[in-house]
């Protein structure tokens, strides 16, 4: 059975850290791209950051390229979401996901339409 499960949300103040993990499991980690996406309340998704897990560069959305870093820790199928700096227009849903294959970027964005699956969502909450 195909599974991602995040954990590390929570509530915050401005500028404050925090890192999402997201867990993989049953299926062949290497070879996909893993990343995370997030979504508020009546807006759209957003992708936030991916990577291949066979290596390369990472995707960080421009929104938020200053302040997030992704990595993985390929031995424990785990994706990380390193959040510093934080705003309150951070505050959202943040979901792990993965599709086959690498990352496809349209317009230098992550493409979220072709994704294999995601993970149930851990909140996060920044307080001004």
């Amino acid at each position: 059975q195909v599974r991602l499960v995040e954990s590390g949300g929570g509530s915050v103040q401005a500028g404050g850290s925090l890192t999402l993990a997201c867990v993989a499991s049953g299926y062949t980690y290497r070879g996909t791209c893993v990343g995370w996406f997030r979504q508020a309340p009546g807006k759209e998704r957003e992708g936030v950051a991916a990577l291949e897990t066979s290596g390369g560069s990472p995707y960080i959305a421009k929104s938020v390229a200053a302040r997030f870093a992704i990595y993985q820790d390929a031995a424990k199928n785990t994706v990380y979401l390193q959040m510093n700096s934080l705003k309150p227009e951070d505050t959202s849903t943040y979901y792990c996901a993965a599709v086959r294959g690498r990352c496809r970027l349209i317009g230098g964005v992550w493409y979220l339409n072709d994704l294999d699956t995601w993970g149930q969502g851990t909140l996060v909450t920044v307080s001004s």
